[in-house]
């Protein structure tokens, strides 16, 4: 019956998890109706970025703090606490009427989303022996990984019948429906809801704060119900009454939650969980986070690596990581425990994270500029599709490194895994204008997909099985933040090699009189020429792709060996 219990509890959570990976790529296909409602033109496109780096600050930034609470305060609480949370960010993504109102839900979308992974990790580590952890992990793995196939369909079947809010308030329903679901599986003695008055006074808070965004006309217009909506100050609807009533809820409802000895969704008090957590760290830590996502996912590759404000955001984020070092060695509690990540599997497997980051994102990103620079110029399905040929390879490795996990230890199992998809990328790296129209290319991707596949259940087992059960929530969470700064580094860095090989081999290319006689600026030998530049650029990110895959197999088979395993 327990198990059966854990299964069901575990179908929840990964439920949960895709449907918050599919939220991370559903935007692309709202992305143009979502600038339209911010005000914002197709020439706009950058100022539109922050709906998307929003979403994966909030996702990142606060993971640490967030999987150490989860390791205080039970996986269930979080995980239903992380729903309601992102149903929050849904509602007011989707009552959004301009560009912050929008960039705020995705904001906290991101944390709600993004928090669901570490608690589901650590309580597949909670609930089964570590010898029989990797189906579980391979299972969570692929659905996630499904998200980035199900996303953009999910969107379109949406958009195809409704307008972009519609897909945010179905994520709302959806949420809190899972939410209330959870609230099932948690233990027989702490089935109430902790504080039915935190209950009433978030539901206030949140129905006055949309009735601002959305004001609806049968309200504003009226007479009397009118004068709500009516600034008390300038002309900002966040200073009308009715906003300000909301603030007061909100405050109240924080204040509650802090002093009651029964918070809402929970059975410990946040004061006691404060007094255990090292706040001051955490913000250091978040702040050090927030700062390398924004210098990183705000630059614009054709132009540089970093954000035009890195000279600000890197001292930030260096003074605030030395902070967050400081505190570490003098907290009580420190927000990372000392000790905790000691073993060289452990460190190993965030270290192989990240690596895997900075390959991964090669493929996401360049597969589809690749077919878009050779066979599918003016289609962008048809270029999405060809990274579909990598994607779906991905949760069937998942899978599959799930079950090879009984039979083959961690470390060999996730450097054979990586030698296979930077084998691949060096073959990528090869590519010429007419590698996609060959059967072979969907070979390539497939099995670079598939590598990465297998490397996720093995490198969340090894770190698992090396860290001590009551970090278990924490070490998953850096484990998923150091694959996201990979990514994001990754690109970069990767990004600029790319472009050197680009200005290299466009700086061979005869002009267009040398070419076409100054006839025609249409000339077809030097469009053919420089789209060769542009293949020049994507096979030297690939081969950098490759450089990073094999590292992070080198590091897997040096790192990722048996120890001694801890025990609950």
């Amino acid at each position: 019956m327990k198990e059966l219990a854990s299964r069901g509890l575990l179908a929840l959570a990964a439920v949960a998890i895709g449907f918050a990976a599919a939220d991370t790529y559903v935007v692309v296909l709202a992305l143009p109706d979502m600038m339209t409602a911010a005000g914002l033109t197709v020439a706009d496109l950058q100022k539109a970025a922050p709906i998307i780096s929003g979403f994966l600050l909030g996702y990142v930034a606060v993971l640490p703090l967030i999987g150490r609470v989860s390791d205080l305060r039970g996986r269930v609480p979080v995980l239903t606490g992380c729903l309601v949370v992102f149903a929050i960010g849904s509602v007011i993504t989707a009552a959004g009427y301009d560009l912050p109102t929008i960039v705020l839900g995705r904001l906290i979308q991101g944390i709600g989303g993004g928090g669901l992974i570490p608690p589901t990790l650590a309580l597949i580590a909670d609930t089964w022996p570590a010898e029989r952890r990797g189906m579980p992990l391979g299972i969570i793995g692929a659905v996630q990984e499904l998200g980035s196939v199900v996303g953009p369909l999910w969107g379109a079947a949406i958009l195809a019948f409704g307008t972009w809010h519609d897909i945010f308030w179905l994520n709302a329903a959806v949420g809190l429906a899972i939410a209330a679901a959870l609230l099932r599986h948690r233990p027989a003695e702490r089935t109430r809801v902790g504080d039915l008055w935190g209950v009433a006074l978030a539901l206030a808070a949140s129905a006055c704060l949309v009735l601002v965004m959305l004001e609806p006309e049968s309200l504003t217009t009226g007479v009397t119900s009118g004068l709500a909506f009516l600034p008390v100050v300038g002309e900002s609807r966040w200073l009308t009454p009715l906003a300000l009533v909301g603030y007061a809820f909100l405050v109240a409802f924080v204040v509650r939650q802090a002093t009651a000895a029964r918070p809402l969704l929970g059975w410990r008090s946040w004061g006691e969980i404060a007094r255990e957590t090292d706040l001051w760290g955490a913000a250091a830590l978040t702040v050090a986070l927030g700062a390398v996502i924004l210098t990183f996912a705000s630059a614009e590759p054709e132009k540089a690596v970093l954000a035009e404000d890195a000279v600000i955001l890197l001292p930030i984020a260096a003074v605030a990581l030395a902070a967050f070092v400081w505190r570490g060695r003098r907290a009580a509690h420190p927000l990372i425990p000392r000790g905790s990540l000691t073993a060289t599997p452990a460190w190993g497997s965030i270290a192989v994270s990240f690596f895997v980051g900075a390959a991964l994102i090669a493929a996401l990103v360049d597969i589809p500029f690749f077919a878009r620079l050779t066979i599918a110029p003016d289609d962008q399905l048809e270029a999405a599709l060809v990274l579909v040929r990598f994607l779906v390879a991905l949760p069937v490795g998942a899978v599959l490194g799930g079950w090879l996990l009984r039979h083959v230890s961690a470390g060999p199992l996730t450097a054979g895994a990586l030698i296979l998809s930077g084998a691949s990328f060096l073959v990528m790296g090869t590519w010429d204008a007419s590698a996609l129209e060959s059967v072979s290319s969907t070979v390539v991707l497939a099995a670079c997909g598939l590598g990465f596949g297998l490397a996720i259940a093995p490198v969340n087992a090894a770190l698992l099985e090396h860290t001590a059960p009551d970090v278990h929530g924490l070490a998953s969470a850096l484990l998923v933040v150091a694959r996201m700064v990979g990514m994001l580094i990754g690109i970069s860095a990767l990004t600029t090699v790319g472009l050197r090989a680009f200005h290299s081999a466009a700086a061979k290319v005869p002009s267009v009189e040398e070419l076409c006689g100054g006839s025609s600026t249409a000339c077809g030998a030097y469009t053919d020429a420089l789209r060769d530049a542009g293949i020049a650029q994507l096979q030297a990110v690939f081969t950098g792709a490759a450089v990073a895959a094999f590292i992070a197999a080198a590091l897997a088979l040096l790192t990722l060996r048996r120890r001694a395993t801890f025990s609950a």
